[in-house]
């Protein structure tokens, strides 16, 4: 049976794994009655209770004091109940407490099952805690094993294992077992298969944290993202301000000689990025958004929260963009529907063509705080730029 050896290996647990004895315990005592009615009838009403004090087992068959017996395995009668005790009336619950010889190796074998259990769920739910610190984060990590597209990574100094798949990878971007990479942690979730770690190199949270990783200024909130718009593999926008008057924001995240944006470009296998100063007039913000392309004016409708903006004739394909890239990832960092025309659309009476090109739809999540991807447009401009 469970002795004195046993509950001071609940004490050792409790002290070495930091274990809620108490919770145990609990534990213990319903999976030993359980045990204990399967092996001497579902019927029998019957619990078990442990004394870590001193050390023992006890086990009780109890039953309800009724004025008429129905069930003999859960009540007894008025008159049974006052021989055991004269005290007792109605409604009491009479214990008896029951042999433990013929149950020892079974609440043994049940002791033990719990505590492997409960040690097994310890060290899950440990981990899970641990690993939940890590969401959000960049962590360099190595390539075990590419299955079918999707690379499985090893967290360092972890036996955990992070998955990105094809749609979180950069496109045309190649990996070899070995390779050491670095990550966004995006997602951990907790299955009946395990803690899954989700990673990614293609969500805009993986270029923030870059910045925050080569720009210390951007890293102790000097420079401010306020938003990022990313076709991952091909081009990102970054919207980015600063509060303090002697801090360029642009420059200082440039670095001397472009040193630091070429480290992220370079880490995001040479995707191009557009640095934009934001503005709180959207006139302006929305001009400069559709960097590198010159703009000659912009208007805006407040209700439709939609705008215009003219071109010069020889800048419309660079401010659309191949396949409206451009165009589309200034909506996304703006927040405004962008319609884009050539200066040779407007006559001389300000009477106005139909557009060259008009991003005719921005949804719910291209309105976005820069955190989710977005879904192509329906709609696509026959433009294209070598320059973009």
């Amino acid at each position: 049976m469970i002795n004195k050896d046993f509950f001071q290996a609940l004490e050792d647990l409790e002290a070495e794994k930091k274990i809620d004895k108490d919770t145990f315990i609990t534990t213990l005592e319903t999976a030993l009655t359980s045990a204990y009615k399967k092996m001497y009838g579902e019927a029998k009403s019957a619990m078990v209770k442990l004394n870590p004090e001193k050390a023992t087992i006890r086990i009780y068959s109890y039953k309800t004091v009724v004025n008429e017996v129905e069930d003999s395995d859960k009540e007894i009668s008025l008159a049974e109940a006052r021989l055991i005790k004269k005290s007792h009336k109605l409604g009491d619950v009479v214990l008896a407490e029951e042999s433990t010889k013929d149950f020892g190796r079974i609440a043994a074998q049940t002791a033990k099952q719990v505590v492997m259990q409960k040690l097994k769920e310890l060290e899950r739910s440990m981990a899970l805690s641990e690993l939940s610190e890590k969401e959000d984060e960049l962590l360099t990590t190595i390539v075990k094993r590419i299955d079918n597209g999707t690379i499985y990574v090893q967290l360092s100094n972890t036996h955990t294992e992070g998955v990105m798949l094809p749609s979180d990878q950069i496109p045309n971007e190649k990996f070899n077992i070995g390779d050491r990479v670095k990550v966004y942690v995006k997602k951990i979730k907790d299955s009946f298969k395990g803690t899954q770690i989700q990673v990614t190199r293609s969500n805009v949270g993986f270029v923030r944290k870059l910045f925050e990783l080569e720009i210390p200024e951007v890293a102790n909130g000097d420079v401010k993202i306020k938003n990022i718009a990313r076709d991952a593999g091909n081009r990102t926008k970054v919207a980015i301000y600063t509060e303090k008057a002697n801090i360029d924001p642009i420059g200082t995240c440039v670095g001397f000689h472009g040193q630091r944006i070429d480290t992220i470009s370079s880490e995001i296998n040479g995707e191009k990025i557009d640095l934009i100063e934001y503005s709180d007039d959207p006139l302006e913000f929305i001009a400069k958004a559709l960097s590198p392309a010159q703009v000659i004016s912009v208007e805006t409708n407040e209700s439709l929260h939609s705008s215009r903006v003219i071109v010069p004739d020889d800048k419309l394909s660079l401010a659309i963009g191949k396949n409206g890239q451009n165009v589309r990832l200034a909506a996304r960092l703006t927040g405004w529907k962008i319609e884009v025309k050539p200066l040779s659309s407007i006559s001389t009476q300000n009477e106005v063509k139909e557009p060259e090109y008009e991003l005719t739809e921005l949804n719910d999540d291209d309105a976005f705080q820069g955190l989710n991807d977005f879904d192509s447009l329906e709609e696509i401009a026959p433009f294209e730029d070598d320059e973009n």
